[in-house]
């Protein structure tokens, strides 16, 4: 297994994990019951993506496409150009 990213918060940790399996990639999140005692442990790098060896390059490559995606020009409504409602 190989840490290959540090998500920012656990929402977008969890996001990765969900799309690396829609891909085909397992992956885990590393960390995600130490956030509670952010206080208390240093506030970086205690997430982290882990995928197997095989999978680590094309599990980059996902996350730099994800990280740089562009929401689809003309699928916003008329009255909120530019924003994207989720």
């Amino acid at each position: 297994m190989q840490r290959i990213y540090e998500p920012e918060n656990l929402l977008e940790g969890q996001m990765l994990v969900d799309m690396l399996a829609s891909e085909g990639v397992e992956a885990h999140l590393l960390g995600q019951h130490l956030v509670g005692a952010v206080g208390e442990l240093p506030a970086c790098g205690l997430l982290g993506l882990l995928v197997a060896d095989c999978d680590a390059e094309r599990a980059r490559t996902l996350i730099a496409e994800y990280n740089t995606a562009q929401p689809v020009s003309g699928d916003e409504p008329e009255s909120f150009q530019g924003v994207l409602l989720c």
